[in-house]
């Protein structure tokens, strides 16, 4: 093959590979939009869940008194903290709180009323256990099936300042206490993080947003 016809071969290839290039970038920027756009719509449902009587939801941001929440357990991470209000007014805090369990990182939203109680918990994500761990991702998975209580509901309404220790105050979940360990530890320390936060940004206690 003459040099020329090389040379035009390697410039088809080349103009070939950038319009693949280009049309590959087009792709992911409009997937990367819809992708960002509905994890927007399920964290703001999951928000509601937590509290149904809220009318606002806002990212906390290092402008605000106390700057963002952190986290006194070094073994959970917080990825992301949002204000709940009622009204025009702060009546809880709300966390993406991450740690470690049986098969990797657990990430769980737990809703913190000003009151220093929990609101409601409910896992994002999880890698555990099909039929085992990965019951704690079931909202109506019972832990006492005769008085109706599920491992979601056992968390609400309780006081930050209580254990959450499984076997103790909270009720593991069958054959998976690393599972139960972990959402509780991820629930307390963002509870406790969350609780001192809205007290110095005058949180109202009496306005509790599940309420």
């Amino acid at each position: 093959m003459k040099l020329w016809g090389i040379v035009k071969l390697g410039l088809v290839l080349m103009i070939y590979a950038a319009a693949a290039c280009v049309g590959l970038a087009f792709v992911y920027a409009g997937t990367q939009a819809t992708i960002e756009k509905r994890t927007q719509a399920d964290l703001e449902t999951a928000l509601k869940e937590l509290f149904p009587g809220a009318d606002g939801f806002e990212a906390i941001t290092a402008a605000a008194p106390g700057g963002v929440i952190v986290s006194a357990d070094p073994g959970v991470s917080f990825e992301g903290e949002y204000a709940i209000k009622r009204g025009g007014k702060l009546v809880g805090a709300a966390l993406r709180a991450s740690g470690g369990s049986y098969g990797g990182p657990i990430k769980v939203l737990v809703g913190v009323n000003a009151g220093g109680t929990i609101s409601r918990i409910k896992i994002m994500e999880h890698a555990d256990t099909p039929g085992l761990g990965a019951n704690a991702g079931k909202a109506n998975y019972y832990v006492d099936k005769a008085s109706g209580l599920t491992f979601y509901g056992q968390f609400s309404g309780k006081s930050v300042l209580d254990p959450f220790e499984p076997k103790d105050d909270i009720i593991a979940i069958t054959a998976a206490t690393i599972t139960s360990r972990a959402v509780s530890r991820v629930v307390k320390a963002a509870g406790t993080a969350a609780f001192q936060w809205l007290a110095i940004n005058g949180g109202e206690a009496a306005g509790g947003a599940d309420q």
